[in-house]
Order: structure tokens, then sequence, then C-alpha cells
């Protein structure tokens, strides 16, 4: 069957796009190899594997490359049918609204998560970022209540789709709480996405993978600033 063959998922650890991709994986409880790339000096197995964008996360299904996050994201779910849970839903017009607000997440939030963290050069401009995303994060507690019905996920029930790319930069949201002093997603502004992001990080698909030291994760960002990283989406 497509699901059969050994699993290897080149990542980092701090990755935003690389944590989505762990999560989906501990959910449908898939066994994989997980290889740490090292930022400034990519291994030839992630050149060759990924020539185009030279990024992670790539996922190996044996040995065959599967690359960008949110396609590996809907691979896993189609080649492991019968592993629940599904991360998309099967009614298609469903499944168009949880593609919507995914990509809007790697549109509105993903600009803000870098303009705070790494393109902000002054105060000024870092202080410009936070408001895009706490407008983008205000949006999404809009689309919380309407793709949850009510429920905990914005999967409904369970982790879904947005759940899980929204997820992934949380472990960057500890940073930032820390450089601004309040949590990005903010209970005033945005109690139900805040009441979320308590119930994610608890989740056994996010418990043990998900980041949590803000000064570990501000030591990488260090990093990445002195490698010219805040120009390359491989974070």
């Amino acid at each position: 069957m497509a699901g059969d063959g050994e699993l290897k998922l080149l990542g980092m650890w701090t990755s935003a796009f690389v944590l989505r991709v762990r999560f989906v994986l501990n959910l449908k409880s898939l066994p994989y190899e997980f290889v740490e790339e090292n930022l400034g000096d990519k291994s030839d197995l992630l050149l060759a594997s990924n020539p185009v964008n030279k990024t992670v996360p790539v996922l190996l299904h044996a040995g065959r490359p599967v690359n960008e996050s949110q396609v590996i994201l809907q691979y896993i779910d189609e080649a492991w049918p019968d592993r629940p849970p599904a991360v998309l839903p099967s009614d298609p017009y469903e499944r168009a609204v949880a593609r919507f607000w995914a990509a809007y997440v790697d549109d509105k939030v993903r600009l803000a998560w870098l303009g705070i963290l790494f393109r902000s050069e002054t105060e000024e401009e870092r202080a410009a970022a936070v408001a895009q995303a706490d407008a983008a994060l205000e949006t999404l507690e809009g689309a919380l209540r309407e793709c949850s019905g009510g429920k905990s996920f914005f999967g409904g029930d369970g982790v879904g789709l947005v759940d899980v790319v929204l997820g992934g930069y949380l472990g960057w949201f500890t940073a930032i709480k820390k450089l601004i002093g309040r949590r990005m997603i903010d209970p005033a502004r945005t109690p139900a996405l805040a009441a979320w992001e308590d119930l994610f990080r608890a989740t056994d698909a996010a418990r043990g993978v998900l980041p949590d030291d803000a000064d570990k994760m501000l030591e990488f960002r260090q990093t990445a600033l002195a490698l010219g990283a805040s120009k390359k989406i491989t974070l």
C-alpha cells in the first residue's frame, strides 16, 4: 500500500514548518527518523532531496522526497488514509475552508513573525510587526469560532490542518513573549485563541516536540541572524 516504507524527516528543531509535520506524524502514530539539519551547513541529502529551494522540511518516504510543509501534510493524509485522525475534513467545502485559513496563517502570521524576530532593525519596526500579528490573530479568533463549531480546535473535536499550521509557530511565540513582555496570543484580545493555544500545547502531538525554552529559541535566533537567515524561509 502507499503508506508502506521507512519515513525520514529532514528538519530543524526550531522550524515552524518542520514542527507541523512532526505534529501530524505524531497524531497518526507514524514512526519516523528525525534528522537535524544545520542551518549553516546543509547536508548533501537535503540539497539532493530539495534542489529547488534547499530548505526543510523534507519527508523521505521509502527514499522518495516530498517537499514543502503543507504539501507534506496533505501527502501524509492521503498516503495513510487508514491512520486516523485525518488532518483535512472529508467534506470538499470544509476542506477548502481549512486550506484557505492555513494559507492565511502562512501569509499574515508568517510575515509578522519574521518581522518581529528577524527583520526589525528598530523598536518602531518591531512594534509595527507586533501590530500586524495582532491584527492577523484577531482575524483567526473569528476563524476559530467559525471552523470549530464551538469546539476546542479549528478541526472541531480534534486537531486539524489549521491547528498544526498555526501550532508550528507557538515555539517562536514563546520567544516573542520574552521580547515584548506579553503573550503573542493575548487573552485580552483573543480569548478563544488563547484557550486554543493552551489546549494545543497539551496535546500528545505537540508534547515533547514543541519548543518551550525561550532562551534557547532566542539563542538560535542570534545564530540565524548571523547567517543572514532572515532572507530565507528556512526557520
